[in-house]
């Protein structure tokens, strides 16, 4: 490990020579605690708009999506490209159809593999098995929205599955050697900083690949925006500076094996309600990254 903590960058490098770049796509999928299914609304947290890139239009072919997403990544000059099912619950619907799409991808002469942005209550065990052939050939990755590790904050969110779902999900991926991405949200109602922290040594038990983290953002159009409006006092939010030490704790506690692919979510400004922190992605990592620097911080040290 190259650095003081387990980056994408030396996954990339170590799996595609270089770097890799998401190209997002919205293939219309819905989720099923939106269709009635689990529920209806939504997670609390949730505006899919907030992370849904302009350049994605479920209206247009998967192609035509790969096609735009890569012109406006271009600047960047990545050598390799991957197709992010990313919006809503990408394994949610019947199985030839979505293995449709995703073969519509992996046709693309620029996509070097498909990263699948789902639920674990949303993977079929005969699109698990059609992914782990394909998976044989060209790279595929599962990426779950876990997003705590606590039943009680599961449902209070709306969340619609357990975390003992979470890791059954995450074992039957892992077990046909399909990388396995888990997202967490930082600063949930309820959740003390020792319960969160405590979720570093929880996610380091499963056989995770990679990891997101998300600071709480209060966003326009979702349960929560409304409930801050009602009454900003239900909420505690990191400042940049605490985050920053906290992202830093969880990592100290966090085994080094596992990738930490993000620290930050940044929702389009306009949307978000609380907090502002005005704080660019690389800003914020080349901060935490002076700050462990500081601290003489190893992910891992504290295990």
């Amino acid at each position: 490990m190259g650095s003081r903590y387990h980056t994408y960058r030396e996954y990339s490098n170590k799996v595609f020579g270089g770097r890799a770049q998401k190209v997002s796509i919205n293939a219309g999928f819905t989720c099923p605690n939106r269709d009635g299914s689990k529920g209806v609304g939504g997670c609390a947290f949730c505006n899919n708009s907030t992370f849904n890139p302009d350049y994605c239009d479920p209206h247009e072919s998967v192609t035509a999506q790969i096609d735009k997403g890569i012109e406006f990544f271009k600047k960047y000059k990545s050598d390799t490209f991957l197709a992010y099912f990313q919006a809503y619950s990408n394994t949610y619907g019947e199985t030839q159809h979505i293995l449709s799409l995703y073969d519509e991808a992996l046709r693309h002469p620029a996509i070097s593999g498909i990263v699948i942005g789902t639920r674990p209550d949303c993977i079929s065990e005969d699109l698990l098995e059609s992914l782990a052939v394909i998976a044989k050939k060209r790279y595929v990755a599962i990426e779950l929205g876990v997003e705590s590790c606590y039943d009680e904050t599961l449902k209070a969110i709306n969340r619609g599955h357990t975390w003992q779902e979470s890791k059954e999900a995450i074992e039957r991926v892992a077990n046909k050697g399909i990388p396995v991405g888990v997202h967490l949200i930082m600063g949930l109602p309820g959740e003390t900083r020792k319960m969160m922290l405590d979720e570093a040594e929880m996610i380091s038990q499963c056989k995770v690949t990679f990891l997101k983290l998300h600071q709480l953002q209060v966003v326009k159009g979702s349960k929560y925006g409304q409930m801050y409006t009602d009454d900003a006092s239900q909420f505690n939010f990191f400042n940049a500076d605490e985050y920053i030490d906290f992202c830093i704790d969880f990592m100290e506690r966090l085994s080094p094996v596992i990738v930490v692919e993000r620290f930050i979510s940044q929702a389009p400004r306009e949307m978000v309600l609380a907090p502002f922190w005005d704080i660019k992605n690389y800003e914020f990592v080349h901060r935490l990254e002076k700050r462990m620097d500081e601290r003489d911080s190893i992910q891992g040290s504290q295990i």
